[in-house]
């Protein structure tokens, strides 16, 4: 059995709410949020130079290949490029075709956040043992607060050394419930992040979704490649059922571990939790760009280009983008997915 772990980095979504700096044509991997590389960046760099990891596999589509090939230029990585969106079971599943059978994979998001890297690493060799042992593992993320915008994990019995069987998956739950899950203490955050073999997945995702492992190994089958890219048959594609892996064979499956993991993490879902992650001034305020702030505080204001100047707010955001201008509170974040310009994600110019 191969000892390396394969890094799967699924590049796609448009980051609605971080509107309007994330769009059509530059979403959210590829901005740097966080420092001055991009998220997408950040997912590369995880893994490189460390001698337990292979060359990266990144899964994503055709509006976000430029931006993908001119991050990995110098990079020794392979491509797949998903003719259209059929969410992440079919994207996983395309990838473990393209490897061993026997080969850990660590699936990853391209727009996360980590700040801990070594945990990080320590928690995806935990997660490859398992893996090799025949289990579909889930990174569970330290649940902080009673977040109602993730899914939590149950932990079931202990598996030793920092693992568990996985009692339940639990959908986002109302304030109330999160709370309880936090004050508990048995739950983590369910980050979208897996370790397990290339074999062991196909294998479950046959048993619980075979219209789908069969659809993506029928696109598989029909596809080209050409140097380090390879694109599947996008008439075979486009019949796959779209499906996330979480419905499909994590809360299906009777082998899922949960590898707890304390490593900083962020999914970097909106404005607010951006503020939060950039280091402020004395008094909270966030600036990138041209700005002037008098008796403002825990304010985040970001422009391209336009000076903004203000005096006596408080926990607001302010992003200025071209001609679009974004004002918000810090409780608004969450809905700025549901403006107008947002939703027509207007081509970023």
């Amino acid at each position: 059995m191969s000892e390396s772990i394969s890094p799967v980095i699924l590049c796609g979504g448009s980051g609605t709410r971080l509107w309007p700096r994330s769009r059509i044509s530059r979403p959210k991997p590829f901005l740097p949020l966080v420092g001055d590389e991009t998220l997408f960046g950040q997912a590369l760099a995880r893994t490189q130079g460390d001698s337990a990891f292979a060359s990266a596999m990144i899964v994503t589509g055709k509006g976000h290949l430029d931006h993908v090939e001119s991050e990995t230029l110098e990079g020794d990585v392979s491509i797949i490029v998903e003719p259209s969106a059929r969410n992440t079971a079919a994207a996983i599943a395309l990838a473990a075709l393209r490897l061993p059978a026997d080969q850990v994979m660590l699936v990853c998001p391209s727009d996360h956040h980590i700040s801990d890297t070594e945990a990080f690493i320590e928690a995806a060799r935990r997660g490859a043992e398992l893996a090799r042992e025949g289990r579909l593992v889930a990174f569970g993320i330290r649940a902080t607060a009673p977040e109602t915008g993730f899914g939590y994990i149950k932990r079931g019995d202990a598996m030793g050394d920092g693992a568990y069987e996985i009692e339940r998956f639990v959908e986002k739950p109302d304030r109330d419930r999160a709370k309880a899950f936090v004050e508990d203490g048995g739950y983590d955050w369910n980050g979208g992040i897996f370790v397990f073999t290339a074999g062991r997945y196909l294998e479950e995702l046959a048993a619980h979704r075979p219209d789908i492992a069969d659809a993506v190994a029928n696109a598989v089958a029909t596809g080209h490649e050409k140097d380090n890219r390879f694109e599947p048959d996008a008439e075979l594609f486009a019949a796959v059922p779209s499906e996330s892996i979480d419905y499909a064979v994590m809360e299906k499956t009777d082998r899922a571990a949960v590898v707890p993991v304390d490593m900083g993490w962020s999914d970097i879902g909106n404005w607010h939790v951006v503020r939060d992650k950039r280091p402020g001034d004395a008094d909270g305020n966030r600036v990138i760009g041209r700005a002037e702030l008098v008796d403002c505080r825990n304010v985040l204001i970001e422009t391209d280009g336009p000076r903004v100047s203000a005096i006596g707010l408080e926990d607001l955001c302010i992003v200025v983008d071209g001609d679009e201008v974004l004002v918000t509170t810090v409780d608004g974040t969450q809905k700025v997915g549901k403006l107008t310009g947002a939703q027509n994600q207007d081509k970023h110019e």
